[in-house]
């Protein structure tokens, strides 16, 4: 436990931030796995609509710092493919 007013306060900030970044976190895989829940049960339109809200999950936290530029392109990337071959 830190002794100085400056570095309790910096432990109070990082455990806000950690569960500002966890939730975020938490959003963006609840919407990636529905999407995919959508895409194993065969339901294109459902899975158009789930799409769209997974990308939207992943620009957010890839704006918010919580996931890196490139992480986020490739998890997209993945999901578009996922839902192009649905489509086919």
């Amino acid at each position: 436990m830190p002794n100085i007013k400056s570095a309790i306060k910096r432990t109070k900030i990082i455990e806000k931030k950690t569960l500002e970044n966890n939730m975020i976190k938490s959003s963006y895989k609840t919407a990636v796995r529905k999407f995919e829940e959508a895409v194993t049960a065969n339901n294109a339109k459902e899975a158009e609509t789930l799409f769209v809200e997974a990308t939207k999950k992943i620009d957010q936290a890839w704006s918010k710092g919580v996931i890196a530029k490139n992480t986020a392109a490739r998890k997209k990337s993945n999901l578009a493919k996922k839902l192009n071959s649905l489509k086919a």
